[in-house]
């Protein structure tokens, strides 16, 4: 299993209470956030990952070097912003295998990872991770059909639901059609687009999840990550 980082936003939100470092840097109980994600990749069989930077990606790559927690690392770092779609499209390229697993670098997600690569081995489709969460409203609502993703909502329909975990698994070539360089959003340019048309699975994780973009998810992150993967 292979996967793809993207770790490369500027923060904004968080920048408040964690200035001097890039998101993925931020210190959780002492710790970088992507040390506890790449050494819980490692655990779950991932040897190979690359990391999609950008801002402060030179913190990073001096931090880590070419290898952590018995991973190679390999660094694709963007010289202009170019959202999450064009930093995938690039980042693709130093990929080996027909597919990839994509995760957020400022999110911790224990995702039961070898059932989803035994769903992509029986299935062969791209598939959307899902999580089940009490009020959907920060983060937008899927829109599903039959164990399929078919659309999206917009951010703010309150109540349980389920909702984009931000993690996929993508064979190389599914954004082909976009030009390398052209900066795009994976989730509004692309996913948004062409999952009424194209199929997408859907795998609902009941791991732990965590997303630490928002300074009051970030110290909440401080009691509940802490520890972990140490």
């Amino acid at each position: 299993m292979e996967a793809i980082i993207l770790a490369g936003g500027f923060g904004t939100r968080l920048r408040e209470v964690v200035p001097d470092f890039p998101k993925p840097m931020a210190p959780i109980g002492g710790r970088p956030f992507l040390e506890i994600l790449l050494t819980s990749l490692s655990r779950k069989g991932f040897r190979h990952v690359v990391l999609s930077l950008g801002y402060m990606a030179d913190k990073v790559v001096t931090h880590f070097g070419g290898h952590f927690a018995g991973i190679e690392l390999v660094y694709e770092i963007e010289l202009t912003p170019l959202g999450t779609g064009g930093a995938l499209r690039q980042a693709v390229s130093r990929c080996n295998a027909d597919h990839v697993f994509v995760f957020n670098g400022d999110t911790y997600l224990n995702l039961e990872s070898q059932d989803v690569e035994n769903h992509w081995q029986k299935h062969g489709a791209p598939i959307i991770v899902a999580r089940e969460v009490p009020d959907t409203g920060r983060y937008g609502r899927l829109e599903t059909d039959r164990g399929r993703v078919v659309g999206f909502s917009e951010k703010g329909v309150t109540g349980p639901g389920l909702i984009n975990a931000g993690c996929y698994v993508l064979p190389i070539g599914i954004l082909d059609s976009f030009p390398l360089g052209e900066p795009f959003s994976l989730e509004a340019d692309f996913l948004a687009k062409v999952a009424a048309e194209q199929r997408f699975d859907m795998f609902v994780t009941n791991g732990q999840f965590i997303d630490i973009g928002v300074p009051e998810d970030y110290r909440r992150a401080q009691t509940e990550l802490t520890g972990i993967c140490l």
